[in-house]
């Protein structure tokens, strides 16, 4: 394992505020990077906004805002949302941030100096809740499977092309030399799958005159540069040069195309390493539906801090589902969860043991584990195969065994002081290291257990997490 770990993830669209679904990504990546720091590793955590395109453009228009204006208060909002999850970026990066448009430009100059930007007429079809060109055979029914209430667009106009083409047997080869670089295996096999077809260069600008808010493209103030051949390059833009390239870039299975098959091309053009991993996470789903801003059908971060807390909030996004594959939330499963595992679960067990530590009237000298010593054998494999929520049960596990320890032991009728000590430091120490192993995950829960238990004397303390009652 390397001494830099870089992480990014997807930038959320700046047409409205995100929502859980955004959430569940960034509070993963924030696991992520905090793992890898408490493990003495130089990290940086990159996340944001992309701010152009006609998505972006036409959302302000609607509400009456200057898009500048517009993406400002979308961009600030989105931040204090991942605030209240305590999750903490290295950098929030913006589309619209100067040092962005100036490397986009700078990227756009490198491809064309490789010979793979060319101007020619463009007819094809335009998903704008993707902000994505469609074929035939990605439509159902003639809409786009991720945003069927929209109208698909015909766009005709004379545009810039990426010669894409150009990378086909590059991408193929690369994916398959390299078993880490596209994850899960279904994305792989999905991606292999459409190279196996044509695969067709793209249009990369639209005319000033139909979409005006973007980077104009270098030399012609006609066009504007295509929303994903900008917001790709904010990987390059937001981290230092030294983190280059990724380590891992974490992203929804609906941008699988874009990141592992364009976003390596326009690399491999400019000049530039590729990413080591790319992972396509599936979707999170409320009550059966999409979570979708269209539909309405949303609840925003602070709705769940606000009733869980943050770092309960935390658990149950990591919590509810495999990275890997999709799964569903209601506000009944959530309530239940947290209850079970954090109110009756940790929050028992702490308040338990904390109790009986002060009744037993004992000085315990004791102290935390460093992480290293214990982030190890199943805990560490499971986190450096992201598989997050199997870690979550690991933990929960040993909760279990230090409950049963207890009910075995029974400290409260042990009479002889050394055992009694002996009994209850024994349990200590296995807490102080569930604290430790949960701090990538719930940071301010496991400061609050090191703080009940690290000192001679140990004082009961009420509830980390009080029961919820499910409405």
């Amino acid at each position: 394992m390397g001494k830099k770990f870089y992480i990014t993830t997807a930038i959320d669209y700046a047409n409205d505020v995100i929502h859980i679904g955004h959430a569940y990504q960034k509070v993963i990546a924030d696991v992520i990077a905090r793992y890898h720091r408490l493990l003495g590793q130089e990290v940086f955590f990159l996340t944001g906004v992309d701010e152009h395109g006609a998505k972006v453009q036409r959302a302000a228009d609607a509400k009456g805002f200057d898009p500048q204006n517009f993406v400002d208060k979308i961009s600030a909002e989105d931040q204090r949302q991942l605030s209240l999850l305590n999750v903490v970026p290295d950098r929030f990066i913006r589309t619209t941030d100067s040092d962005h448009i100036k490397k986009v430009k700078e990227f756009w100059l490198k491809v064309k100096e490789k010979g793979d930007i060319y101007l020619a007429d463009f007819h094809g079809l335009y998903c704008e809740g993707c902000e994505e060109y469609k074929t035939e055979s990605d439509l159902v029914d003639g809409h786009c499977p991720y945003h069927p209430k929209l109208k698909i667009e015909e766009l005709q106009e004379k545009n810039y092309f990426f010669r894409w083409s150009k990378y086909k047997d590059f991408l193929k080869q690369h994916i398959l030399s390299h078993k880490d670089f596209l994850r899960p295996e279904a994305s792989k096999k999905e991606m292999l799958s459409f190279l196996n077809q044509d695969l067709k260069d793209i249009s990369i600008s639209r005319q000033k005159q139909n979409v005006s808010w973007g980077v104009p493209v270098p030399g012609d103030s006609k066009q504007t540069i295509y929303v994903w051949f900008d917001a790709l390059i904010n990987y390059l833009t937001g981290a230092p040069q030294d983190f280059w390239p990724a380590d891992l870039h974490l992203l929804g299975k609906d941008n699988t195309r874009w990141h592992a098959l364009l976003w390596p091309a326009m690399l491999k053009s400019a000049g530039y390493l590729l990413p080591r991993t790319i992972y396509s996470h599936g979707f999170l789903s409320l009550n059966g539906q999409k979570i979708s801003k269209s539909l309405g059908n949303i609840i925003r971060p602070q709705e769940l801090v606000d009733k869980f807390t943050s770092d309960g909030a935390r658990y149950v996004l990591v919590g509810c589902k495999s990275l890997a594959d999709d799964g569903d939330m209601s506000w009944q499963k959530i309530t239940n969860t947290y209850n079970a595992d954090l109110a009756n679960g940790l929050g028992n067990l702490v308040a338990r043991l904390a109790k009986l530590c002060q009744l037993s009237k004992l000085e315990f000298i004791v102290k935390a584990p460093d992480f290293s010593q214990v982030a190890v054998g199943e805990y560490q494999r499971k986190m450096e195969d992201y598989r997050l929520n199997e870690v979550l049960g690991f933990i929960w596990g040993k909760i279990k065994t230090v409950d049963r320890y207890l009910n075995q032991e029974k400290p409260w009728e042990i009479k002889n002081k050394t055992r009694l000590r002996s009994s209850l430091q024994k349990a200590v120490v296995h807490v102080l290291e569930i604290a430790v192993l949960l701090a990538p995950f719930l940071p301010q829960t496991s400061e609050k257990i090191k703080k009940i238990f690290i000192g001679k004397e140990i004082v009961s303390c009420s509830s980390l997490f009080p029961r919820i009652k499910n409405d």
